[in-house]
């Protein structure tokens, strides 16, 4: 079988240690939409692609807000938490 160098051999780090950084920033970036959009739902619409009364904002924040919320303990809790290992024998 060919002996072909693994990918973290290849680079010298793990590609995975971007992607823990980018999950978190794009929790970040669904939290910051969230309120933004909660935020000015007391302004006037302007000429946008999708018109949304403040009804509308109010709850397309919300739950822009509790995703980013969720994807961001979900992704701290999967590439930052300490792994702990389990042992079924004892």
């Amino acid at each position: 079988m060919l002996d072909l160098p693994t990918t973290e051999e290849r680079l010298g780090k793990s590609p995975q240690r971007l992607v823990r950084y980018f999950v978190l920033v794009m929790a970040l970036v669904y939290l910051g939409l969230g309120v933004w959009l909660f935020s000015s739902a007391g302004e006037p619409a302007g000429g946008g692609v999708v018109q949304l009364g403040a009804t509308g904002r109010r709850v397309l924040g919300g739950v822009f807000i509790l995703y980013g919320l969720m994807r961001f303990i979900r992704g701290y809790q999967v590439n930052f938490r300490k792994k702990t290992n389990f042992d079924d024998n004892e």
